[in-house]
């Protein structure tokens, strides 16, 4: 007993002189870090959304009269120019009622020479009481109404010509088609069946995105604390990335935010111009919106490596005046390159570690090696 009790004391005392010069050894060797000292700056504030490219002019190409479809004159996909030919709905019966047409106005036009010629031979008998007032007013009023009659008869023959040319469906503007709806041989009639096809506008093209409910009344709030700065509408400029990471080469700019709130996606819809000359975005494509224009004032930037997940949140070690490290729970906000925007817990003219945090603890001695710009 003796002697196993002797052997515990000497190696506990061993235990005890060997952390008492650990201790002193690590007291006289500070942990060496790269410091940051915190300064204020004005940065650019850019925003990403996902965005959905539509055409800046659709246009539903439709009949207008009743018929078969006789011919499809282009070639779906393809771009067509302003009065080019699309589609021909046979023209058989509207040839018809033009000849119709004119031929009714021939007769009323003949009927009217004749009540003209009347009242010209029973002018001169009025004139000598040869003939009765109301003989002249009966004359006249034949002229009157073969004019009004001559009159409608043009009315329908201009409305005649109009269904023929209808038979002939254009495009109005110049664009990108989409597929034909329906095939030769058809019977057209405007009200059941009468989209044939649509012709798009895509230079320039539009770009649609969403800003979300809680995204709006955060950038409210961080104007009214001054954190950050929106330009006019028309001040955004916007860049796209593509499905595969490449940057669609041409920029544009915020041209319409709706007024108020989508109920369904609680969300503010926005839409972005973008010119597309080569066609390279094409209606219906996804892509990131990359929104820029805005700017935060005043901002306190850290590098991404000097904050970790603290236990009441979001932490990072500020050098005392002592050559301390003290841990500093920090607000932080969106990311800036490689820092995190810090929006409380720091003031300028502080020193954060932006290096070596692994090493460190709350109390332990520092030596900065080198500050990081």
């Amino acid at each position: 007993m003796g002697k196993n009790y002797l052997l515990r004391l000497l190696l506990g005392l061993v235990l005890f002189l060997s952390s008492c010069h650990k201790k002193e050894q690590s007291e006289a060797s500070p942990i060496e870090v790269v410091g940051y000292r915190i300064r204020t700056q004005t940065i650019a504030a850019d925003f990403e959304f996902v965005g959905v490219a539509k055409s800046s002019h659709p246009v539903e190409i439709r009949s207008r009269v009743e018929g078969y479809l006789q011919s499809i004159n282009y070639t779906e996909g393809d771009r067509v120019g302003v009065g080019e030919l699309l589609f021909r709905i046979d023209p058989s019966q509207f040839e018809a009622s033009l000849k119709r047409a004119k031929g009714e106005l021939a007769r009323q036009e003949a009927i009217l020479w004749r009540a003209k010629r009347s009242l010209g031979r029973l002018e001169p008998l009025y004139e000598q009481n040869a003939a009765s007032e109301r003989d002249r007013d009966n004359a006249l009023a034949q002229v009157l109404a073969g004019e009004a009659t001559v009159i409608e008869a043009e009315a329908n023959l201009t409305q005649a010509e109009l269904n023929l040319s209808y038979t002939y469906i254009t495009s109005p503007i110049d664009g990108l088609t989409a597929r034909a709806t329906q095939r030769e041989g058809t019977l057209i009639t405007p009200s059941i069946n009468g989209v044939l096809t649509e012709v798009s506008v895509i230079d320039p093209i539009w770009v649609l995105f969403s800003v979300s409910d809680q995204e709006v009344l955060q950038g409210r709030a961080e104007g009214k604390a001054n954190q950050l700065i929106l330009p006019g509408e028309e001040g955004y400029t916007v860049q796209l990335r593509l499905a595969d990471g490449s940057i669609f080469p041409y920029k544009g700019r915020v041209n319409f935010a709706s007024p108020t709130l989508d109920p369904q996606t609680g969300s503010l819809v926005v839409r972005a111009e973008l010119p597309n000359p080569d066609g390279e975005l094409l209606p219906g494509q996804f892509v990131e919106a990359l929104v820029s224009g805005a700017s935060r004032p005043d901002a306190i930037l850290v590098p991404q490596t000097a904050v970790f997940q603290g236990q009441k949140g979001m932490s990072l070690f500020v050098i005392t005046a002592e050559g301390k490290a003290e841990v500093r729970q920090v607000g932080v906000g969106e990311w800036y390159k490689q820092f995190w925007i810090i929006q409380s817990g720091l003031q300028p003219g502080e020193v954060v570690i932006a290096e070596g945090t692994n090493k460190v603890q709350n109390g332990s001695s520092l030596k900065v090696v080198s500050m990081r710009q």
